[in-house]
């Protein structure tokens, strides 16, 4: 297989009573990764129109190198810390990008 950029898929339910304040944290860990990391090429937060609870966030970064430095930083630290305590279930996959 080719050699491409690292994408990860992370599906998620939030706990009842936490969307809002899980919301907050993701889009602060994401808005940080994309503004202050070269190597963090995408990160989008989806949310089920449906059910306010499901959510999948995408990220795509340059290398493996690259997903190793922004689990090293001070915004993921701290979204890793309140995150997850607030989610029912967070199931993650790991893809490489081969195209485009």
């Amino acid at each position: 297989m080719s050699k491409g950029n690292v994408v990860l898929v992370v599906n998620c339910r939030i706990k009842p009573g936490k969307v809002e304040e899980l919301m907050a944290a993701l889009k602060e860990n994401a808005e940080a990764a994309r503004t202050t990391e070269p190597g963090c090429l995408q990160f989008d937060v989806l949310v089920d129109p449906e059910d306010p609870t499901r959510i999948m966030y995408y990220e795509v970064y340059r290398d493996q190198a690259a997903i190793e430095a922004h689990a090293q930083t001070e915004h993921h630290k701290k979204w890793y810390t309140v995150g997850p305590p607030m989610l029912d279930v967070r199931e993650r996959s790991d893809f490489i990008r081969v195209a485009p």
